[in-house]
């Protein structure tokens, strides 16, 4: 392989982690047009349909607690590697499942394998692009990610079709194992790696992280920021991966393909939102708290909207509003830039993975607690209008609450400018 000097790397190494990136957006989106297969294949009730595609969202939100204690300390490329390599274990065992617990541990193995690839990513740009460019390279990745969530809908559906979902998995496996190589073979944890790796030694063994893990849980702000993100992505991801589908179709009355199509316009809000916020923040109006405050408060009044809207709105109504909703809501990227710039360079991995522990958990509380919630208050017409009016006036509630808490974190401006 030709040497590549600090400039080529640091853009080989943006690409192939935001593909690493592309891949754990895809894999925790799989499910949803999989779901009849997975129903015949594995002898699967809707119950335990839910139960395995939660286990991707718990395994990941619980493998960042130890990536939040060891990335700063082992480096990005390490850790992204080994787990990236159980994320390829577990893809070929869950398109080898015959069984509920096989699917159950194949996805468990998913979501470990993917859950360095998004804060190895944004520890690896703390490295190696200067804080000025840190919200605009970051809301590009989210970008990236997203179009993750869209290749699992249509393009996965037309590769199941020609191969079968099993083989589409595999496939997909071994696209996985190759970015893997170059992964290793192409990332550095920074441009000096030798010198950072003897100032990480010299910084102390695992005591030293857990000492800094210490600073970062009295820090008020990392629990604010913690619980806008919770709430916040935890209702979106709800929405976008299965409740929006049955609102749509039994609320609003629309077919399946133009259900479709507003979860594919839903996406494209948050790839053209993500890269435009990073952008405002960073060089317009330079500030983290009052954009993420806005998203909050106009996802708080788009749900409330949701909640109160009669069936047969017209579709480019629903379209206009459903794909806004997807672009203000994309300002939540911040949450990780807003959190790095109020810790110490030396803790940005161990800051980004610790929200990431609560991004990650709150989808799997809000699909499971939503379902839970209408079920029980409207047993009988569990997913009809009355049901959903009342899960999204709560959704509205929740989201309004953190708006207000996250008033009360203290804003960042650590926009230096670059050097040279």
């Amino acid at each position: 392989m030709p040497t590549l000097n600090d400039q080529q790397r640091r853009w080989a190494i943006f690409a192939i982690t935001a593909a690493n990136f592309f891949l754990s957006q895809f894999y925790r989106a799989t499910n949803a047009v999989i779901a009849p297969d997975l129903t015949a294949d594995l002898g699967l009730d809707t119950a335990e349909l839910g139960f395995l595609s939660a286990a991707f969202f718990y395994a990941f939100a619980l493998t960042q607690i130890p990536i939040s204690i060891f990335l700063d300390r082992v480096g990005a490329r390490r850790m992204m590697t080994g787990l990236s390599i159980a994320g390829v274990v577990g893809a070929v065992v869950f398109a080898s499942a015959h069984s509920l617990s096989m699917g159950v541990f194949g996805r468990l193995l998913l979501g470990i394998g993917m859950a360095c690839n998004l804060m190895g990513t944004l520890k690896l740009m703390t490295s190696w692009f200067s804080p000025v460019y840190f919200a605009t390279l970051s809301g590009i990745v989210f970008a990236i990610g997203t179009i993750g969530n869209m290749a699992a809908t249509t393009p996965l559906v037309l590769l199941v079709d020609l191969v079968g979902w099993r083989w589409a998995f595999l496939t997909v496996a071994a696209v996985n194992l190759v970015l893997v190589a170059g992964l290793y073979a192409v990332v550095r944890d920074a441009p000096n790696e030798g010198k950072d790796r003897a100032e990480k030694g010299a910084a102390g063994g695992g005591g030293h992280s857990i000492a800094r893990l210490a600073v970062l849980l009295k820090n008020r702000d990392y629990w604010i920021i913690s619980m806008g993100s919770f709430v916040g992505y935890g209702i979106f991801a709800s929405f976008q991966t299965l409740w929006a589908g049955p609102y749509l179709m039994e609320v609003m009355r629309l077919t399946p393909v133009q259900t479709g199509n507003l979860i594919f316009l839903l996406n494209v809000g948050m790839i053209l939102g993500s890269p435009f916020w990073g952008g405002v923040s960073d060089r317009l109006v330079r500030t983290r708290k009052w954009i993420i405050v806005l998203g909050l408060v106009t996802f708080a009044a788009m749900t409330g909207i949701l909640a109160i809207l009669p069936a047969g709105m017209a579709f480019v109504w629903l379209a206009l509003l459903i794909t806004t909703l997807g672009m203000f809501r994309a300002s939540g990227q911040l949450m990780y830039t807003h959190i790095k710039e109020r810790m110490p360079s030396e803790m940005a991995g161990m800051a980004m993975t610790g929200i990431n522990f609560f991004t990650m958990i709150g989808p799997a509380a809000f699909l499971h607690g939503l379902g839970a919630f209408m079920q029980r208050i409207f047993p009988g017409d569990s997913q009809g209008p009355a049901a959903f009016s009342a899960a999204l006036l709560l959704c509205s509630g929740c989201l309004t609450a953190v708006t207000l808490l996250y008033c009360f974190s203290r804003d960042t401006r650590d926009l230096r400018r670059p050097v040279g």
